[in-house]
């Protein structure tokens, strides 16, 4: 089996992570891959944030979890958040921020640095306190949050490969 195959393969969703630092060189590869990503016409009207100072990760998470009243919310307190935005207008918004999520999954995979999606930012990125802190970071107003990678070194031993019920049909 190719590489790539087995960077597919072995990919698995991390909601734990160890205090050791992702470094610049390997952040910057994985938002180059990031922006590698197939977008709707090649228009590319996403914007990539990386924080990686964790008092900011920090406060983030906690308006996020007041808005969401999820106290001791953390985003699994990861080292670094990349934080695609997409222009509310993008009819493909939704689907060009998955395919960079995608491309920063598996090439922080590919890294040994782990991953998970954060969700919560779709449905609220447009509160007060949260627009807030996304003007803080330069993330315009007409920008919307679909989605959110945590990357950081994994706490523990990867999960185990989970069994995938997905229908899967071939028609000849």
């Amino acid at each position: 089996m190719n590489e790539v195959i087995k960077n597919l393969l072995s990919r698995r969703s991390i909601r734990s992570f160890n205090e050791r630092h992702i470094s610049r060189k390997d952040l910057e590869i994985i938002l180059k891959a990031a922006a590698y990503a197939p977008s709707g016409m090649n228009k590319q009207t996403w914007q990539f944030t990386a924080i990686t100072d964790r008092n900011k990760i920090e406060r983030l998470a906690d308006v996020v979890g007041k808005a969401l009243q999820r106290e001791g919310y953390d985003f699994y307190k990861p080292d670094v958040l990349i934080i695609p935005s997409n222009e509310r207008t993008s009819p493909w918004g939704p689907e060009d921020n998955a395919c960079a999520l995608e491309n920063i999954f598996l090439a922080a995979h590919s890294l040994g640095i782990g991953s998970v999606w954060i969700n919560q930012l779709r449905t609220i990125c447009d509160l007060d306190e949260v627009r807030e802190m996304l003007h803080q970071w330069q993330i315009p107003d007409d920008h919307v949050v679909y989605g959110i990678a945590a990357l950081g070194y994994a706490a523990g031993p990867e999960p185990a490969e989970p069994e995938k019920t997905g229908v899967i049909r071939i028609i000849e």
